[in-house]
């Protein structure tokens, strides 16, 4: 594979600003349940990109990516109820749906790349 590192992959540095920016937006928030589950697929974005890179596989590191892109769409959905529930202003939910969209099609490329 054509990295070094997985801390050299845009994917991977745009996952770790989305999940600072999720614990930024939601520091206030009251709803622990909620918080704790969008807190923990952010996080999981960036750290299974991490894990799949570090595993020596090329198969391994896709399925990883793989993961990644579904939690990218798990913290999506919750962006939607966060906003309608009214945890989430519009700026916010706008911000946060379009990176998740980026980093989605981001992840899908990578995989498409490595499987090549």
């Amino acid at each position: 594979m054509s990295y070094s590192s997985f801390e050299n992959l845009e994917v991977w540095k745009r996952a770790c600003r989305l999940s600072v920016r999720i614990y930024e937006i939601l520091k206030d928030c009251r709803d622990f349940s909620l918080k704790d589950q969008m807190c923990r697929a952010a996080v999981s974005i960036a750290s299974n990109i991490a894990e799949g890179a570090e595993r020596d596989s090329k198969k391994e590191f896709v399925r990883f990516l793989h993961i990644s892109k579904g939690s990218a769409a798990e913290l999506r959905t919750q962006v939607y109820i966060a906003t309608k529930i009214g945890l989430i202003d519009s700026e916010a939910h706008k911000e946060l749906v379009t990176e998740l969209v980026v980093l989605s099609k981001m992840l899908h490329q990578l995989a498409t790349s490595i499987k090549k």
